[in-house]
This record gives structure tokens, C-alpha cells and sequence, in this order.
């Protein structure tokens, strides 16, 4: 029974992700890939695929970010209420939005690159951090104007038009990066099949990547009857790949629920501009959820 019911667990974790076709094209890369913690074929596979690949330069040129696009104000918070009402997102806004910019936005990058896109309005941008108010703890919101902050991205921290909040009872305003990310690429390879007897699952989003570029972590997923997830690495000269697995297993009855834990691994060097890869899906990571949508 048990064993039927991480196959239902899998199944879950597995269509919590967007699904992602594609053709398999899978090369050799020149590089010798370096693996520790036990990782795969299927790692070894996927960084085969994107070395080389369109699909890489596309990656490589585009804005993906891999920190929060959202960024609190000096010393947030000042109390649990303020703390509570942003995790809910209860904002109460006593202010005039401005106008949808009538221009795009210029990314720059500290080694000279840049990059255009549109720019989001300020009500999207609001909408994204405040779902409106209710009678419990608020941020009151009395100013909104554009500037500027900056973001972590695959390649390396990027200056980014963004909207600037002011939040009563704080001196530094709420930011929130005025630009989406770009339309990722097509991967090179397709999602692992689901066989009953893999043990490969899929992670679930990326939390963040330490300020050293040396730790990296994740959101796994694993069931109730379980010892819970590992996530093993495989590093290349251009590509860093996670594979996610559960350990441990418990005998008996057990309910078809997936839980998830936060797991942090540690790269050899830094993971600087490598394209940060999910075993699984065959697609890169970036911050918040694996869907695209």
C-alpha cells in the first residue's frame, strides 16, 4: 500500500508543475561533468541536453531572476502586525496610483549588458504584493513613484526599473521589480518518464541562492510515510542539475498527501552564470514556483 500511495504522492507533486513538451535532443558536452551526493543518469542527460543548446543561449541572454523581485523597507518590521499583514498581503492603499508608463525598461548589468523590456503599471505591480483589506493588521501604502533596485538574476545581479511603495511608519520604501521575467526557452529534453520504480521526483520551486553563489536552496517534495526529501547535485562547466528523491520509508497504511521541506545543498564553486537545472523537468530554475505561468 505504501508504495502505491508514493506513486499517488508523485503524481501530485509532479502535476503541481507546468507540463513542458519537447523533443529530445540530447548531445555530448566537452566538459567533464562533476557529480556529488549520488546524482543520475538523468542529471547527466539533462546537462548533456542544455550544453550547447539554443535553448541556453536564449537563457543566457535573457532576465530571469533567482532573488525576490519584491524587497521590504530598511528594518521590516517593526512589529508581528505589520509582519502578519504583509504575509497576507493586507494592504490598505491611501494614495493615487500614476498611469501606466508609456515606455519600456532598460536592465543593466555590472559588466556593461543591458536589456529592454515593458514595463508593468503600478497597479500590477501593487496587485502582486496586496490581495485589498480586511478588519485584521494592514500596511497602510501613501506613496508610489518608479525607480530603480537591484535583483539577483542567472546572470549576476541586474539594476532594475522598479516601483517604489512608501509604507507608512517606514523611512525606505517597499520595491517591487517593475519588469516580468523573460519568455523562458523550450527545453532541450523532456520531463522524466513516471515510472513506478523511479525514485526521481521533482523539485518543487527554488527558495534562493546564498549571497556567495555557494548554497543553493530548494523546496523538495516527499509524502507522510517517508523520512523526507534529498536533493543531490551534479555540477558542469555550464550547468548545475538537482535531482530530488525521498528517503526513508515507513510500513503500514498511509494517506496520499504531499508535504514539502526546505533542503540546502552546497556547489564546489560558486554557481555564478550556470544554468541552474531540476532533473526531473529538464527545465532551469528560477526564484519562486517552476511554473511559468
Amino acid at each position: 500500500m505504501r508504495r502505491h500511495t508514493a506513486r499517488a504522492v508523485k503524481r501530485l507533486a509532479a502535476l503541481a508543475l507546468s507540463t513542458v513538451g519537447g523533443a529530445v535532443a540530447v548531445g555530448c558536452g566537452s566538459e567533464k561533468a562533476v557529480s556529488h551526493g549520488g546524482s543520475s543518469a538523468r542529471a547527466r542527460a539533462v546537462a548533456d541536453a542544455w550544453h550547447g543548446s539554443k535553448a541556453a543561449q536564449v537563457w543566457a541572454q535573457g532576465y530571469y531572476p533567482m532573488g525576490d523581485v519584491i524587497q521590504l523597507p530598511a528594518g521590516a518590521f517593526h512589529t508581528d502586525a505589520d509582519k502578519r499583514a504583509y504575509t497576507t498581503q493586507n494592504f490598505v492603499l491611501r494614495t493615487a496610483l500614476p498611469g501606466a508608463p508609456d515606455r519600456n525598461g532598460v536592465l543593466k548589468w555590472d559588466d556593461g549588458r543591458s536589456l529592454t523590456l515593458p514595463l508593468m503599471s503600478a497597479r500590477k505591480a501593487y496587485d502582486s504584493v496586496a490581495r485589498g483589506s480586511n478588519d485584521g493588521p494592514h500596511l497602510t501604502v501613501t506613496g508610489a513613484r518608479l525607480g530603480e533596485t537591484t535583483v539577483a538574476t542567472s546572470r549576476g545581479p541586474a539594476t532594475v526599473p522598479a516601483w517604489l511603495f512608501t509604507l507608512k511608519g517606514y523611512d525606505t520604501p517597499l520595491k517591487r521589480a517593475a519588469v516580468g521575467p523573460s519568455k523562458p526557452p523550450r527545453p532541450p529534453i523532456a520531463p522524466a518518464a513516471q515510472s513506478p520504480s523511479d525514485e526521481l521526483w521533482p523539485v518543487q520551486r527554488l527558495v534562493g541562492v546564498g549571497d556567495d553563489g555557494r548554497t543553493v536552496t530548494v523546496l523538495a517534495a516527499h509524502g507522510a510515510c517517508d523520512d523526507g526529501p534529498a536533493v543531490d547535485v551534479l555540477e558542469t562547466h555550464d550547468s548545475v542539475v538537482l535531482s530530488a528523491s525521498i528517503v526513508g520509508t515507513k510500513d503500514g497504511a498511509c494517506t496520499a498527501q504531499m508535504l514539502g521541506a526546505e533542503k540546502t545543498v552546497k556547489l564546489r564553486r560558486p554557481l555564478g552564470e550556470r544554468i541552474l537545472l531540476d532533473a526531473f523537468t529538464g527545465e532551469p530554475m528560477r526564484s519562486g514556483s517552476l511554473r511559468w505561468g
